[in-house]
Order: structure tokens, then sequence, then C-alpha cells
């Protein structure tokens, strides 16, 4: 071993990596082990200053075990998925030299070290808001830096992909497109960039936060359950989503809101329509999400041309996303109207990430709430009734990057002398 394992050494790399929201959905797997897809997919990288997964990686030779914190809190490594992308990255692992700290490691000496790893999502975890894919694409990305992983972006999106199938689309900014793939190896079933994330720059997202609760059926199962049961899903999968991915790369290319949204709202409707055409049915969205929808619909129909299109993941949580600034704060508003919070909350915390958006909708504190008038197009009806306290909060961002690396010691999630969480 190039190295003397009782040097108290340990070499740490941290990295930043956004969640992913599915406009084309991917829901069904052909391959449970490899994490191949039934579909063709495509999502939206959130900006990760709003939301994103931070991990820092760890190697010594003074660990004994491979562990993990998530949050603050150990999990266990044991599950496939994990033990996959450990695997497939320490496969690829390449000589690296650290001379200021004397190390020097090889190809060889990354099968016998221990890793640690610490994770924190500044974001509810299994909601429904992509917790996951975030999550195992910052393990891959981080491992990729720490072991000089000599590999392409599309190459680390097929390993993240064995972690979580979406985390593969959480190794690029802007619109990613997931190609299902043909080989029965899965190695074409790889993320690649549509657009980076300043093609369509004047497009903001709202997301109403429902329910930050673990869902009761979680996506694996739901997914292997709509797989066997499903007809909906057969058909979806050979006959409609290649259809649509045609049409929603065209849209995105051509920055065309009114298909983009068509589509996206569709693709969403189609998606839980297949949850509830398995056995036993899925109930992913609740009230409040229905709620949410009749109100975009209504809004947009008003318009006469779409303003804002929604999407649902595996989750009750409603991603609004708006044409432009204007119409995001004109969302803003009809949202705060219809689902304000409790008396006693705290607007700060009601309102998260980019918070500028409250000045252009006129609120500054709870009375401001208060007093938003009726939307336009509720004023010839009797004005819908308002659901207080129904949404959680809400957040506000816009497409965002792909992965970064932090090179700051002090965003480090572990202690560079115990290699244990700070």
């Amino acid at each position: 071993m190039a190295t003397d394992p009782s040097q108290k050494w340990i070499l740490m790399a941290t990295a930043q990596t956004p969640t992913n929201i599915a406009v084309i959905k991917y829901w069904g797997k052909r391959d449970e082990s490899l994490i191949l897809p039934v579909n063709d997919s495509i999502s939206v990288t959130l900006d990760p200053q709003h939301l994103c997964t931070t991990t820092t990686v760890s190697v010594s030779p003074m660990f004994q075990s491979d562990r993990m914190w998530l949050n603050g809190k150990e999990i266990s490594l044991s599950g496939d998925r994990y033990q996959n992308c450990l695997r497939e990255i320490r496969s690829r692992a390449s000589d690296i030299e650290d001379e200021k700290k004397g190390i020097k490691i090889t190809k060889k000496d990354w099968e016998k070290f221990h890793l640690h790893i610490a994770s924190f999502n500044n974001f509810p975890t299994a909601a429904g808001l992509a917790s996951s894919a975030a999550g195992l694409a910052c393990l891959v990305f981080a491992l990729a830096k720490l072991m000089n992983v000599q590999e392409d972006q599309g190459k680390l999106s097929a390993i993240a992909r064995q972690g979580s199938g979406s985390a593969c689309r959480s190794l690029y900014g802007g619109f990613v497109k997931w190609a299902m793939g043909n080989e029965e190896n899965g190695c074409d079933s790889i993320a690649v960039q549509l657009q980076d994330e300043k093609h369509w720059d004047e497009l903001l997202i709202i997301i109403a936060v429902v329910s930050s609760r673990q869902k009761e059926t979680s996506s694996t199962s739901g997914m292997r359950d709509s797989v066997e049961t499903s007809l909906l899903l057969q058909h979806r999968a050979k006959e409609i989503v290649p259809k649509r991915m045609i049409e929603m790369e065209e849209a995105i290319k051509n920055r065309d809101f009114p298909s983009f949204a068509c589509l996206t709202c569709a693709d969403s409707n189609q998606f839980h329509a297949v949850c509830l055409d398995t056995s036993p049915p899925i109930f992913y969205m609740n009230d409040t999400s229905h709620r949410i929808i009749s109100c975009i619909e209504k809004w947009n129909r008003s318009e006469g041309t779409p303003q804002v299109a929604y999407t649902f993941d595996a989750g009750p949580n409603a991603v609004l996303i708006a044409r432009d600034r204007k119409v995001a704060a004109n969302l803003l508003q009809r949202l705060l109207y219809y689902f304000p919070p409790h008396s006693d909350t705290d607007l700060n915390s009601y309102v998260i990430g980019d918070k500028s958006i409250l000045h252009d909708v006129g609120v500054k504190e709870m009375k401001d709430v208060e007093a938003l008038p009726p939307p336009s197009e509720t004023k010839d009806q009797i004005p819908a009734q308002k659901q207080r306290g129904a949404v959680s909060y809400f957040i506000c961002t816009r497409p965002g990057k792909g992965p970064v690396l932090l090179s700051e010691e002090s965003q480090a999630l572990l202690n560079p002398e115990t290699g244990l969480p700070k």
C-alpha cells in the first residue's frame, strides 16, 4: 500500500447537488436491479440555492467501516442502492496524490479504505420533492471528485441511476432528458442536458408544500405495483410518452410556454391516473392538491392561454411553473388568497426561497395577506372558500445549475480531525 495506515490523515470532498422535477414523468422500471425505466423522461433542475443536497465524503486509514449520516442521523449503507453506487465508483477510482498532506492513494488502495459520508437536504426528505434524486446524485458526484474518477457526467449519471432513477437527471442543470436506452446492461440509459438553466431564464417556480410528511406508498413499491397491474401504464409507455417527448423537447427549445404548460399538466395528470389505475390504487395527491389544480385551471382558462403549468410527483406537493416574473407574482397572490397561513404564522417561514416576489405582490406582513382581493376570475361568482393552514409553506425558486464542488472547509459536514459529523 502506497500510504502508511498509521498516519492519521483524512481526505474530504464536499459537493452540492440540486433536486429536479420531472415534466414528463418516470414511472415504472423494466429492470428493478439496474433501475432501467419503461419510458424516457424530462425534468427541470431547480435552483440549488433553494433546494439541494450537500454531501461531504471522506476517506481515512483510521475509519473502521463505511458509515453515513443523513440530516444528522446515522443510517445504514447496507441497501443495494448505496452499495451499487459505492461499488461502481470504487471500481473507477484513480491514483491521487496530495503533496501538502503527504498522502498518496493508488487505485488498488481505494478498495481497502473505508468512507464516512454526511448528507443534508435543505428541504423535506421523502415527501415527493425528489430528495433521493438529489441525495444519490450528490453522493456519486462527491465520491467521483474524491476518488479522481475520470468519467464524464453521462457515465456518472448511469451510476447515479443505479442509486435512484431520477438521480441521473440531477447531474445537470437546466432541462434534462433521461433516455430509457435499449441495452440490457443499461449502458445507454443515461441523462443528457437538453438546455442549460440560462436558456429559459424568465421561468419562475413556486412549490406549495402541502405536506412534508413521509409518503405512505414509496415510489419504489408504487412503481412495482403499477408495472404489474396497470394497463394504462403500458399504453402510456408505448404510445403516449414517445410522442410527448418529441413535443416537449420542441417546446423547451422554442421556449413555447403554452405547449410546455399543456404537456406538463397533462403528463402529471396521467401519471396520477396510472397510480389510480394500479391495484391497489395509490393516492399521492390530496384535497389541497386538487384545489390547487382547480385554481390554476380556472385562471388559465380565464386568460385564454396558459399562465402557469402544474406538476405533482409522488406526493401532494404542487410544483407550479410560471411563464414569467409578473405571472409568478400573480400566482403567489392567488395562492396566498386561497391558502392563507394560520394567523400566528411568521410570513418569513411561510414564503421561503426567493422572497423578493413577495415585494412584487405588495405583501410585507401578515395583515397584507388578509387584505388581498379575490382573484379576478372569481369576481362574477361567489369567491372560493379559503383553506387556512392547508399549505405548510411555499418555496419560490427557478431553474438552476447542476452539481458543484464546495472548496471551503467550513462548508464541509464532517470534522476534518475526526471524520465525524460536525
